[in-house]
Formats: C-alpha cells, structure tokens, sequence
C-alpha cells in the first residue's frame, strides 16, 4: 500500500465497505478534525473514475461536512490494490469493529459476505479477534424473515424476541409476524414466546406428514374454520414418526450415506455444517419442531466431518467415533470374556495349545498373573458377579486351592491378584508330583483361563471353537442398558426387542424414553417381541447396528482376520 493525498472530490464510498448504518453519525469527528486534522488516513482502492473509500466512511462524511464552509486539502489516503474483495472486507470490518460499533445487522452481513467468500465462522473470529460465539451469534440472524429483521433495525422488536426467533422455522416466523401487524392480536414476547414456539401441545393439521383424512384422528378448528389442530399430540406423532420412518428409508434406499433424525424440538443451525452432494458423501439431516413441523435438509455434513474428511485426504488418519462408549465396550468386552472362560474349563486340550501359544508370541498378561478384570463402573462389578461363566470360575478356584492344598491367606490364585508373591517353587512343584496326569492337565486349564486377557483377539475364535453360547452365562440387564449412549444404537435395539413398530413410533423419543422401553420389555411391564433377545455387541464374532451386512462364522470356516476384527 501507498500514502497518497487525494482530492475530497474523487473519493467515494465502496460498497464493500461494512458500515451501512452509524455513518451519518459523525459530530464528533467533524470537531476533532478540525482542531486536529485527519490523524489516521483513509484506506481506500482506486477505481476508473477515483477511489472507493473501503475503511473510513464517516471521516470522509465529517471532512465533506467542514468542505461545506470551505476549501480542505486533500485527505491522505492509504492506497491498496485493486481486485480483491475479500480483503477489502476484512479491512472493513477490522476498522470498523476497533472503531464506533457497527449495528449487527452490518456486522452479520459483512460476516456473510466472508462467509460465502470461504471463510469459516473460526476464520473469522480469529480474524477480528472476537469470539467465533459472537460470529455465530450475528449469523444467526439470516434466518431472520426479512420484515422482522427491518423491524428489529428500526429498534421497534426487543432483541430478546430475535434471539428466540433465530431458532424458529421460517413459517413459524411468519405467523408471528402476522400476529405483530394485526392490531386486534397479541403477538407472545419473551418466555411465552419460547413457549409458543417450542413447548405448545396444540400441533397445526398442516404440518402432517400423513393422510388426516384416511388417519381418523380428531381434528379441532377455530369459530371460522381457518386453523385446525389435532385432539391428541400422543396419537399424532404415532402417525408422524411413521411417516419420518419411511421417508428416512427412502432417503437410504435413494443413496444417501445417511439421514440423521435430531432431537425432538431442535432446529438446524446451518453454520455448522457445510453443503455436500449425495455422491461426496453428504448427509439428509431431519429436524421435527414440537409443533410437529418436519424439515428435510438435504447435502449436508457436520464441520466437524468435514475437518475429519480434510485431515483423512491430507494423509491423516483420524479415529473414528466408536459406537460404544469406552464404558459400554468395557461391559461388553468383560461378560464375553467370562463366558468364553467358562467354556474354555474341560477343554484341556484347548488349554495346552493357547500356553503354548502364549509362550510363543508372548502375552500382555504371560507372567503368569491372572486378569485384573477392571471394571469402569461399580454398576458393572455387580452386573459381573452375576454371569454364571464368571461364578463357574470363582468355584473352580477354591476347587484348585484344595487340589494344591493351599490355605486361605495364600494370594496363589486370588481372584484378581497378581500371582505374586510366589510361592516357594520347590514346595509347589513337589506337591504337582504328586497330582495325577488329569489333575495337572485341570490345573494347567485353569491357570489358561485365569490369565486370559480381556483383549486377546482370541476371544472370539475360542467362542466358535467352544460353540460359546452368551445366553448359558448372561442376560440383559438394566446396567448394560445405562450404559448405551448412542441413539439409533437404541433405536435398533428397540426394533429388535419391541418390535420395529414400537422403534418407528419412538424414533424421535429421547435416549431415556427409549432405554425405558427396552427395560420395561427385560422385566416383564411390557411384552417383548423377541424371546431371549441377545444384543449383537454380544454376539460371537461381536456384531455392530450401524454395518450394512455382517458375515457369519459358520460351522465350516474360520475367518480369523474377521474375528480379530470384530473383537
């Protein structure tokens, strides 16, 4: 950039200057000017005719004021270069923004502008020195229907009711709007507001996505018949979740990597996501209003998967999220470990081979030292205590420490004791001496077992082995359920369990709503449509809701890289 001083004449203001409200308002520049002359030039860019003036709107407004009563020399200007708007804007805005606050509806328009330019709300928060919060706050304001964003401009809204509005839909927006101009109404503010547009039962018939006429259900409407709602919301999103259920299936069928159902009353804020077409891997995002209006948001990816997708084409490698947390995995992993244990006693042969296995190629637990069993919950210790793989191997180690003629306070075979402080070996390899072959052969089993890991990628290859039936050691319970995070996790399994009418009826039901089905189905309160349900998380090898087709370890192969895999 170049000082240069210009004629007052050949200035003009730009229009991607972001100041378009609070300009005019420039008295008190106007005095110190001239007391003192311009101390900061102007940054302008050189057009055919002149120059725009890109940063200093209102002193070029407070100098053509003191021309009025006179000459003035000319303004001195920092010069840029021409063709890049986006710079421009961001010198604009970061004048602007250190200067006389700029009106919001400037600062989202400008946020915008750099927005649609490639500029992400992180970019531009880092930028200007602000909070991306503040950025995301001013964009929110584009979802603003037009004539309540004027109005708000003309300070005639409270900016309490346009923060509520931001989250409200479009047509919801407008039938406020049409309250605020009907003199003979009371347009809700504030907390009723809120309430008006998220917390009201009465749901509109028009934003059913099913047949009222052929659904039968009871339909009230106003003196004039102008508006109608239906008698009963239970019934109505029934119907509606249906509805959503098999649009969803739609969507899938038609190639779309996935469609994501929101919470009941959410909104979708589209400054967190970024546009992607079906074949990029873009998702259908559905958002359900708790006046029952369903929008379908087509093409889109969270930012934080499109970051993840940057970093996997960069060469980077991110983890992906695990459908279970570390806390559910754990449960699992434990009561799939005790029933493969279980089977694993009897099996001498079995139990020859993995020692020698073991000693091999080494074990994390070959020392020898039984499996500490660390539990994330105290919930899942109970819930452990209570497999019957797990109680077959407690009354087996008192049965070795009577075989070996330990007492008590021996910690030889304490469960989750390391085996240490040994023994002296003398003592112990005499009285093996004096076992028989089988005796030993039992012993040798048990110690396989006791020091089997939780993670041994063997697990599931022993289950197939030892044909491993989870059902013979464990049921589900109340814990494991706690302990599912995932929502269309739950969702399945309410298919599996309740049946998948109860799972369409319930698919925008929160996670508690949905774990209370499925433990009023495992005590009983409410018929489960499946007997003896197993999760697939339990499975041998462990299956997943979210894969489109599983193979199966059949009775004739052994897929070990599969199994290993799946464990």
């Amino acid at each position: 950039m170049t000082l240069q001083f210009i004629e007052l004449k050949n200035l003009t203001v730009s229009p991607l200057n972001v100041r378009k409200y609070g300009a005019k308002d420039c008295t008190d520049l106007v005095i110190s000017i001239r007391a003192l002359g311009i101390l900061q030039p102007l940054l302008v860019r050189e057009i055919a005719d002149g120059y725009e003036v890109i940063a200093g709107q209102r002193r070029l407004n407070a100098c053509r004021t003191i021309a009025e009563d006179g000459e003035i020399e000319p303004l001195p200007c920092m010069v840029m270069s021409a063709g890049d708007d986006v710079t421009a804007i961001e010198a604009s805005l970061a004048e602007n923004i250190e200067r006389l606050p700029m009106d919001e509806i400037d600062q989202y328009k400008a946020f915008a502008k750099l927005v649609k330019e490639g500029r992400t709300p992180e970019d531009v928060a880092q930028t200007f020195g602000i909070t991306e919060r503040m950025v995301t706050q001013r964009l929110a304001l584009g979802r603003l229907y037009a004539p309540i964003l004027t109005a708000y401009r003309k300070d005639e809204l409270h900016a309490r009711d346009i923060r509520i509005l931001t989250m409200a839909s479009m047509k919801q927006q407008k039938a406020w709007w049409a309250l605020v101009k009907d003199a003979s109404e009371h347009a809700p503010t504030g907390q009723r507001l809120k309430d008006w547009l998220f917390g009201g039962a009465h749901i509109p018939v028009a934003n059913a996505l099913f047949d009222v006429d052929a659904s039968g259900l009871a339909v009230v409407s106003d003196l004039f018949g102008e508006d109608a709602y239906f008698a009963d919301s239970e019934a109505f999103w029934v119907l509606q979740n249906a509805e959503i259920a098999e649009t969803v299936a739609a969507y899938k069928a038609d190639g779309w990597s996935d469609v994501i159902v929101t919470d009941l009353g959410g909104y979708f804020a589209a400054w967190d996501y970024r546009a992607a077409e079906k074949d990029e891997g873009g998702k259908v995002f559905v958002v359900c209003t708790n006046k029952g209006e369903v929008s379908f948001h087509e093409g889109y990816i969270t930012n934080a998967e499109a970051k993840r997708r940057e970093k996997v084409e960069s060469g980077e490698a991110p983890a992906q999220k695990p459908e279970l947390t570390k806390a559910a995995q754990n449960y699992v992993d434990l009561h799939r470990h005790a029933a493969v244990r279980a089977n694993l006693l009897g099996q001498g042969a079995t139990a020859l081979r993995l020692i020698a296995a073991h000693m091999i190629a080494g074990s994390s637990l070959w020392e020898v030292q039984t499996d500490p069993q660390k539990t994330a919950k105290p919930e899942t210790a109970d819930s452990l205590s209570n497999n019957t793989g797990q109680q077959a191997m407690e009354a087996e180690r008192t049965a070795i420490k009577d075989l070996l003629g330990m007492n008590v306070e021996d910690r030889l075979l304490e469960n989750r004791t390391v085996y240490a402080p040994r023994p002296c070996i003398m003592d112990i390899y005499a009285k093996l001496q004096s076992l028989s072959d089988t005796d030993i052969l039992r012993v040798l089993t048990f110690v396989m077992a006791d020091s089997l890991s939780v993670h041994c990628p063997l697990i599931d290859t022993l289950a197939h082995e030892l044909k491993t039936e989870m059902a013979s050691h464990w049921q589900p319970d109340a814990t494991f359920i706690d302990l599912i995070r995932d929502k269309q996790v739950l969702n399945a399994m309410v298919g599996e369990l309740a049946g998948e009418n109860a799972a369409k009826e319930h698919l925008t039901a929160t996670a508690k709503t949905q774990k209370a089905i499925l433990n009023a189905c495992l005590d009983g309160t409410r018929k489960a449509a499946t007997e003896n349900w197993m999760p697939r998380c339990m499975a041998f090898p462990q299956g997943s809701y979210r894969a489109v087709a599983e193979r199966s370890v059949t009775d004739e192969t052994v897929d070990v890289p599969e199994v290993q895999q799946a464990a």
